[in-house]
């Protein structure tokens, strides 16, 4: 979900339904113009007319009926999709998630173009939005700025001694700029009710650290393209074409250096592996001699005594780095984070080779986003919830919620239920395990209390100022929560957002209204197809709390074992098998190129796919019952249970580029669509007699897997 650059570490591990492929912070053709040299020389963009409309909730034109069921059941119930959906070229895949982030985004749009006009009886948040939109959406505005924006931080990199790095690290950091590390804030792991500060790895320009350290031919090729696309960023800001190229050559250098000392993503999969409380005494210690208070003043944390350091092994590694890198090579370092944060806010010539690298070579999109859509996300991003509380007015009335919470509740009872005859797990971890279940808080829509954004400056002309202050606003309300009670009613997601997300820490799951429109959850579709799609997702997040991670938080949000050996041994066999099952899956590429689906990278989601299936499936039986369904009868030619497995197979119905596969699968925890569809669906008990599969078929395997 996380595909923006972030400067701090997430304030607690959420655990998202997907991972949402929008290169939020890249964006346009590169030529060497000074900075002001361009002039405006047309009207802002303007968003075209509406024509995203929502899918069908039961598509029955993806379905290739000559297709086997039995045989390959994702390509039965999406052997269309494909052809019916084209990659548009703004877009690096197309799949049900982004139909409906598209028209999430459109009807955003038509809220922001509404209050993007000056009008003084616009309430303080319509007047936010509005501005900030309009500021973005303002390209013309934007180029005769030039970098005049971002010249007094230019400024200070150029003339910042290594004595002042970390004063200026705070101050990059609020603003959202990654540089060096990350700090921020979460719940302690072993006491939920407290917040405290967090330090952790970061300050990388690659997705993460396996980029640097692979030594195939493909990842090779792939750092010789960040050199030369930070050459020309750098030359771009005005540095000598030699001088920047030789200052890519050693950013890399001093990048990989932290990448060496940073722990892969499968690693940080393990809450007990980033968990190592200390006296911010200790954790000075490590700097070797830098203080921290200086950084700490800058990114306007409040005073701490101690925090939790979420790799130890890093920080020592980065000091030394730092003190045997030369000061033109860090500044260039510095220069390179900030352009590349503010990208989008800059001039055409940065945002487009800023684009052009993280979205055309590593995930192979050959486009850039429209900008309207852009800065519709933008505003979300920035004002969710003051945008949201409009969203969620038009586009979430009705009685939406109840329906859904109704969904929520009959999925808490059938894991209940199914708990019960877990025949591996012994009568002391079922009871521990009910009680979980049972503290689990279910949050729909949008939140009950709506942030305050008063003490957020908007201005509608200045663009990149505005992005600075929202980060800075956001950096600072996360940094307040140190030290003070943890407020339950929070969202991370906000209203309009096509995701869906558990909290260990909080032991609540989430469902923003954005994921509850058609194709995903429809209040006039039958209940079978309801349950095959919104269902699973709802079982999924709520086996998240069961997975091989979730499973290690008690009822209360804590990091407790409260399983017995004996039930733990049994546990991991289960997931060990997930986990060799989706390692045999090839996501792309042939031969030497082929690239495997990690095992054990996406053992948690998987495990939340296979297990969040059999809730919804149970939970769609006892529903039918109770409402005197009668599952047999066939509707657009399939019965109750066939419907079913369909919509959960067509919510990851996709035609994606290969090179955003391949990015997904080495840094993503979730699976490709294909293998979340067929992976979970050989695992379920019910679905060979929907579709008369005989044992020992493709997708009736003789053996098979399962945990919960």
């Amino acid at each position: 979900m996380t595909d923006v650059r972030l400067s701090q570490t997430a304030s607690r591990r959420a655990v998202p339904l997907f991972r949402f492929a929008i290169a939020a912070c890249v964006t346009l053709a590169v030529t060497a113009v000074p900075a002001m040299a361009q002039k405006p020389t047309a009207a802002p963009e303007a968003a075209p007319a509406t024509h995203y409309l929502p899918e069908p909730t039961f598509d029955t034109a993806a379905i290739d009926t000559k297709a086997d069921p039995c045989n390959d059941f994702y390509k039965f119930a999406c052997g269309n999709f494909a052809a019916n959906h084209p990659i548009p070229t703004d877009q690096n895949g197309v799949d049900q998630f982004y139909q409906i982030f598209n028209v999430n985004t459109e009807r955003l749009n038509t809220i922001l173009n509404k209050y993007s006009a000056p009008d003084p009886a616009r309430t303080p948040n319509e007047q936010k939005i509005g501005d900030y939109y309009a500021a973005c959406m303002n390209t013309p505005l934007i180029e005769q700025k030039g970098l005049t924006p971002v010249e007094p931080l230019l400024s200070e990199i150029d003339h910042v001694s290594k004595s002042g790095l970390a004063y200026l690290a705070g101050e990059l950091q609020r603003m959202g700029v990654n540089v060096f590390f990350g700090f921020g804030e979460q719940q302690d792991f072993k006491d939920s009710t407290r917040q405290v500060a967090e330090v952790d790895q970061g300050g990388l320009g690659l997705p993460e650290r396996d980029y640097y350290t692979r030594t195939g031919d493909k990842d090779k090729q792939i750092r010789d393209q960040y050199v030369d696309h930070i050459t020309k960023m750098l030359t771009l800001l005005g540095e000598k074409p030699e001088q920047a190229a030789a200052d890519a050559k050693n950013i890399l250098v001093f990048e990989t250096k932290l990448a060496n000392a940073s722990m892969t993503n499968t690693q940080r999969r393990d809450p007990e592996a980033t968990y190592h409380p200390q006296s911010l005494a200790t954790f000075e210690a490590s700097l070797n001699g830098v203080p921290f208070d200086p950084f700490l003043e800058a990114i306007h944390a409040p005073h701490i005594d101690s925090l939790i350091n979420s790799n130890p092994a890093f920080f020592p590694v980065l000091v030394d780095a730092i003190k045997a890198t030369d000061m033109q090579t860090l500044r260039a370092y510095l220069r390179y984070q900030l352009v590349s944060t503010f990208a989008s806010k800059l001039p055409d010539r940065l945002d487009s080779e800023n684009f052009h690298f993280y979205s055309t070579v590593l995930e192979g999109q050959p486009e850039q986003r429209p900008r309207w859509k852009r800065c519709s996300s933008a505003v979300d991003a920035a004002l969710g919830e003051a945008l949201g509380q409009v969203y969620v007015s038009q586009y979430f009335a009705g009685d939406s919620k109840a329906k859904t919470l109704q969904m929520v509740h009959d999925i808490e009872a059938a894991m209940d239920r199914d708990i019960d005859t877990l025949e591996w797990m012994s009568p002391e971890t079922r009871v521990k395990a009910k009680q979980k279940l049972q503290a689990v808080t279910d949050k729909i829509g949008y939140p009950d209390h709506w942030r305050d954004y008063t003490k957020l400056d908007v201005s509608p002309t200045e663009a990149l100022v505005d992005a600075e202050h929202a980060n800075a606003f956001d950096n600072d309300r996360l940094l307040a929560r140190i030290g003070k009670p943890v407020n339950k009613l929070e969202w991370d997601m906000s209203p309009p957002t096509v995701n869906a997300y558990y909290d260990d820490s909080m032991n609540n799951i989430n469902f923003p209204a954005g994921i509850l429109q058609p194709a995903f959850y429809d209040p006039s579709a039958d209940v079978a197809v309801n349950y095959g799609h919104m269902g699973a997702i709802i079982g999924h997040e709520l086996t998240h709390g069961f997975d091989d991670e979730g499973r290690k938080f008690d009822f209360n949000g804590n990091l407790n074992n409260w399983w017995t050996d004996a039930d733990l041994k049994n546990f991991e066999a289960r997931t060990g098998c997930l986990a060799k099952q989706y390692g045999g899956y090839t996501a792309v590429g042939e031969g030497a190129d082929a690239v495997k689906v990690n095992g054990q990278l996406t053992l948690g989601e998987n495990t939340a796919d296979n297990g969040g299936l059999v809730l919804a499936y149970l939970a769609y039986q006892q529903r039918a019952k109770l409402d005197d369904i009668d599952t047999t009868k066939k509707v657009d030619g399939y019965t109750g249970p066939q419907r079913f497995y369909i919509a959960f197979a067509q919510n990851w119905c996709e035609n994606t580029r290969p090179e955003a596969v391949r990015a997904q699968v080495l840094t993503d925890p979730h699976s490709p669509d294909h293998f979340r569809a067929n992976g979970a669906i050989v695992n379920q008990p019910d679905f060979a007699p929907a579709f008369g599969c005989k044992k020992g078929a493709p997708m009736a395997p003789a053996s098979d897997c399962r945990v919960w």
